[in-house]
């Protein structure tokens, strides 16, 4: 039941990648340019509050943290980060493959 929750949100982000990945691209379409719109901007639109007590938190449990790694991930494309994301958690709680030929007892 755990292995399908897991799947299921995995699919969801992978859906939201997909639709980040055409809003992109029409909007790229629209100004004759390549544009992304980054993971750090998209939840900025979202909600705002919750982005800044976020900083707070990972800032207070480790600075190098927030200005190495979040902060990377926050400026990369929002479909590229919500897509890796689904992708790998589809890999990660995919059913097992039944064993052929073995006997259990």
């Amino acid at each position: 039941m755990i292995r399908g929750f897991f799947r299921l949100i995995g699919l969801l982000l992978l859906t939201g990648g997909f639709i980040f990945l055409v809003y992109d691209g029409a909007r790229s379409v629209a100004d004759n340019s390549l544009r992304w719109t980054r993971l750090g901007e998209s939840w900025n639109d979202i909600h705002q509050s919750s982005q800044e007590a976020f900083k707070v938190m990972v800032e207070g449990a480790s600075p190098w943290l927030w200005n190495n790694a979040v902060k990377l991930l926050l400026g990369q494309p929002t479909f590229a980060v919500l897509g890796v994301l689904g992708i790998l958690l589809m890999l990660l709680f995919r059913a097992r493959k039944p064993l052929i030929g073995y006997a259990r007892d």
